[in-house]
């Protein structure tokens, strides 16, 4: 196990302990630790990151698909600390080579009644109709088809007009906002991963790699303080043996293929007859692959009984369409199947505020992107960490009885996701988004 230990000295006996390393477990840790607290990290992988880790070169992926919203929260969090460092957007030129495919071919421009329905504002959704049938009363059947399955793209999941109508719109029209919102760390998720462990060993975080938790050591930690749990929700139930710990999520094929570079190429092939999403990366970072090389990331949702390869057609379908040749072309590939890793999917009925509380009980609090906290995808991490941090170094306080200390409650801005009375479990339904 490798322990790295800041050498800024700390001058208080409020102690957290966060267990997992990823983005919503480096965001607890600073957070606690601005708080005031003394923070031990404990990692079980032998790198920080999470689903944020960059694979070293030459073809810098992610697990997955990612990006930066610009109107995101933990945006501005990461500028204030001087976090965020280089980030690259979408070269106009670029936008021009996004393509859809509809009814089995490419073309140049998305259904006018998908651009119309983008434009809707979310709260005009309702929570508690599906997406499909909301969106056909809107603009018709062909476009609320079409405009599911684009939405996809940031809900990885194998059906998204059976979603509620209010959490696929606020993700529609995210994703359809122009200019285009989505913004990428230069040089991979990576840098802004290191930026984030720098920065909190700065604060006198104590960061522990190749440190497995396990339910025992969990007990022992939980005698000496508050402990966040930034785990995925599965690692989370299994760790706390907490069978309440479930929330749905996407179940996706992701393809990643490095090609050597055709000038005329698409950008993006969003895949509007069925949910798929392919891009190139490399667009806007050229140095995710070596020279003369473009680098392509994809997910395909697929249903709960659909094998892997179901996913692997339909990327090449699109690869056929939007890359001639890139069989000839092709200088490496790998493919994964990421199941119930892809963050919450809310159904009618259901909001961000449904999923499993941040607070457990016990001392014990919970983060990461299936959570009751809002946001978009890696949003929800940031968040809940922010929260769970500020909740636990509140009641480590209490606990120390160290009144004078750390704040009564989440701070103005904090994206507060529960007052700190709530129960652990689940809070009942709400006609909010």
């Amino acid at each position: 196990m490798e322990r790295i230990q800041s050498t800024t000295p700390t001058h208080v006996h409020v102690h957290v302990h966060v267990v997992g390393g990823g983005l919503a477990g480096l965001t607890a840790a600073i957070t606690a630790a601005e708080s005031g607290a003394r923070v031990t990290l404990h990692e079980g992988h032998r790198t920080l990151g999470g689903r944020a880790r960059t694979a070293d070169g030459p073809y810098r992926t992610n697990e997955g698909p990612h990006a930066l919203y610009r109107g995101g929260p933990h945006r501005a969090w990461l500028a204030r600390r001087d976090l965020l460092g280089p980030v690259v957007s979408v070269p106009p030129l670029e936008g021009l080579r996004f393509r859809f495919r509809r009814a089995g071919e490419l073309r140049r421009v998305p259904p006018a009644a998908l651009l119309r329905l983008a434009r809707r504002n979310a709260r005009s959704a309702p929570v508690d109709a599906d997406f499909r049938s909301w969106a056909a009363g809107q603009v018709g059947d062909e476009g609320a088809r079409a405009a599911a399955h684009f939405a996809a793209a940031a809900l990885f999941h194998h059906d998204p007009g059976a979603l509620s109508a209010r959490f696929v719109q606020e993700r529609l029209r995210r994703l359809a906002s122009l200019p285009p919102e989505a913004r990428y760390p230069a040089g991979g998720w990576a840098r802004l991963v290191d930026r984030m462990a720098g920065h909190a060993r700065r604060l006198g975080v104590a960061v522990e790699t190749g440190a497995r938790v396990d339910t025992r050591t969990l007990g022992e930690l939980a005698r000496t303080g508050p402990v966040v749990v930034a785990t995925s929700l599965d690692a989370a139930r299994a760790l706390l043996d907490d069978p309440s710990l479930t929330w749905e999520s996407g179940r996706t094929v992701l393809v990643d293929l490095a090609l050597r570079t055709r000038r005329g190429d698409a950008f993006v092939v969003s895949d509007l007859d069925a949910p798929g999403w392919l891009e190139r990366f490399t667009a806007q970072d050229p140095g995710l692959a070596p020279a003369g090389e473009q680098l392509l990331q994809g997910q395909f949702p697929i249903g709960p009984d659909a094998r892997k390869a179901e996913g692997t057609a339909r990327a090449e379908e699109l690869l056929d369409l939007g890359f001639p040749g890139w069989r000839e072309r092709t200088t490496w590939r790998t493919e994964a199947l990421a199941d119930g890793r892809t963050g919450a999917v809310d159904r009618p009925g259901t909001t961000w505020r449904d999923r499993p509380s941040v607070i457990r009980g016990d001392g014990i609090f919970l983060a990461g992107d299936q959570v009751a906290a809002p946001g978009l995808l890696s949003e929800t991490s940031f968040t809940s960490g922010i929260e769970a941090a500020l909740l636990a170094v509140k009641a480590a306080g209490r606990r120390s009885g160290n009144r004078s200390g750390p704040s009564s409650g989440p701070s103005a801005g904090s994206g507060s996701t529960q007052p700190a009375t709530q129960p652990s479990g689940r809070r009942p339904s709400t006609s909010g988004g």
